[in-house]
């Protein structure tokens, strides 16, 4: 199975029905699914979550991975956002049963 991977795409903002290029590159699109941006710093600060977010913004994308290098685990150093609506907390119920243990 392969997976359709695009690097460094050119992502154009349309303000007023006028093209603009500023030089937003998508570091990877995968499937034309999830934004994916890689990083090599010591932690992800909100600057990082506000580039994907509107990254993901401007391209219309759901799903958005931050991805840093610079982490002993690379578990450790990956983020995922999502952006869009309809989704609410769940209201909090203060009915919920305790659990009995024996």
């Amino acid at each position: 199975m392969q997976v359709n991977v695009r690097t460094e795409v050119e992502l154009p903002v349309i303000y007023d029905g006028v093209r603009v290029e500023l030089g937003y590159r998508i570091d990877m699109l995968v499937e034309d699914l999830v934004v994916v941006e890689l990083k090599c710093v010591e932690s992800f600060s909100s600057l990082h979550e506000a580039q994907l977010l509107s990254y993901l913004k401007l391209s219309n994308k759901r799903v958005g991975l931050l991805i840093n290098f610079q982490t002993a685990h690379l578990k450790d150093g990956i983020k995922r956002l999502v952006y869009g609506c309809g989704w609410d907390k769940p209201a909090y119920s203060s009915s919920v049963p305790s659990v009995a243990k024996n």
